[in-house]
């Protein structure tokens, strides 16, 4: 993998021909990890269309036949308030 010319870190510009050579091992490492956080941000998204199609199918496998009793979601029970203190001036 070639370096770019220049990087920008922190909004700095750097010529990579005046870096050092653990510098441009460094920064040869960081267009590694961009470049796999790409790859996997990619994966995620491929991942997340597919939960979507699967729950859209979940809702529709769901849906109720006519005659069939359809059940209300259950509610939580609320913890009953505590009082108000009174407001002595």
């Amino acid at each position: 993998m070639p370096l770019p010319e220049y990087v920008t870190i922190n909004g700095t510009r750097y010529a990579t021909a005046n870096l050092t050579e653990p510098a441009r091992a460094q920064v040869l490492n960081v267009q590694v990890a961009e470049e796999e956080i790409a790859r996997l941000q990619q994966r995620l998204a491929l991942a997340q269309t597919a939960r979507n199609a699967y729950v859209s199918g979940l809702l529709s496998a769901m849906k109720p036949v006519e005659g069939d009793p359809v059940e209300s979601p259950v509610k939580k029970e609320r913890a009953p308030r505590k009082p108000k203190k009174d407001a002595k001036a």
